[in-house]
């Protein structure tokens, strides 16, 4: 499994020769199997989701989009990927379902429809089908991926695992455990949801917004501390923690010294968009 990180920002994009070293893009990873020469499962398209169309070389996308939630800075690079608006496209998007009766295509319509946007979905070039995704495990282009419910504040929200029979990935890139009460170290609850997700991973990929000491004045936003996201990864038996979904003020030298704060186990990395990941 090859794992792209295409855009590691949160909330929104943070451009500026402070934060060029990480990347100022939001959230977008794109996932390949080992003897493909592309990726054809991508989780999440926030700003990101341009950088895949360089990816694929000018040739048309062909795949699956899994969102996590429709918070914009997941959505907004949609009709801004190249290699998916074109007529010799597939896409198959997945949106959570959230329990209100709306089809995937009319709650993403929501936000990209005029007044908000000039085009609508449908517009969209290619062949496109907008799906709802409800909690449990599938096969998506190969993979078998298992979707889980965690807590973020709103909209319905999923984390990801994702396997392809060798290597796993878990992906948790919003992540509010705080919501379900401090936990033992006053940073969130260690809840079953996320401990499925991570249990034994080689890989987490996980939402570090914060830092322990921004918690009690901004974790209402619905993020999680880089601290909780390592110890998360330590409970779970995780080789190696990714820390993304950075803090869009967070600039180059305030992620390198967030990185100074772990020891050698697990394996603690800072999120980039220049980052591949060779499970």
């Amino acid at each position: 499994m090859r794992v792209h990180l295409l855009g590691v920002r949160g909330s929104t994009p943070a451009p500026g020769s402070e934060f060029v070293r990480y990347g100022g893009f939001t959230s977008c990873v794109a996932i390949a199997h080992d003897d493909d020469a592309e990726p054809t499962l991508v989780l999440d398209a926030g700003t990101g989701i341009r950088r895949l169309s360089e990816l694929l070389g000018g040739a048309a996308f062909h795949g699956t989009i899994l969102l996590s939630h429709l918070h914009w800075d997941h959505t907004h690079g949609l009709p801004f990927f190249r290699g998916g608006d074109r007529e010799d496209a597939r896409v198959n998007l997945f949106v959570p379902d959230q329990q209100d009766g709306s089809s995937a295509f009319a709650i993403l319509a929501r936000g990209m429809s005029p007044p908000h946007f000039p085009i609508g979905p449908d517009e969209l070039r290619g062949e496109w089908s907008f799906t709802n995704l409800d909690p449990g495990t599938r096969d998506f282009e190969g993979f078998e991926v298992t979707a889980v419910e965690i807590p973020h504040k709103g909209g319905r929200t999923f984390g990801y695992r994702v396997s392809d029979g060798h290597s796993t990935l878990a992906y948790m890139s919003d992540h509010c455990p705080s919501d379900l009460g401090p936990g033992p170290d006053g940073w969130g609850e260690y809840h079953q949801a996320a401990m499925s997700l991570c249990e034994g991973v080689d890989v987490l990929i996980h939402d570090a917004s914060l830092v322990k000491e921004e918690l009690a004045h901004e974790a209402f936003f619905g993020h999680a501390a880089a601290e909780y996201a390592v110890e998360l990864g330590r409970r779970a038996g995780v080789s190696q923690v990714v820390l993304f979904h950075h803090k869009p003020d967070r600039t180059d030298e305030q992620l390198d010294a967030i990185a100074g704060r772990f020891g050698p186990e697990p394996v603690v990395l800072i999120a980039s968009e220049s980052m591949v990941l060779q499970l």
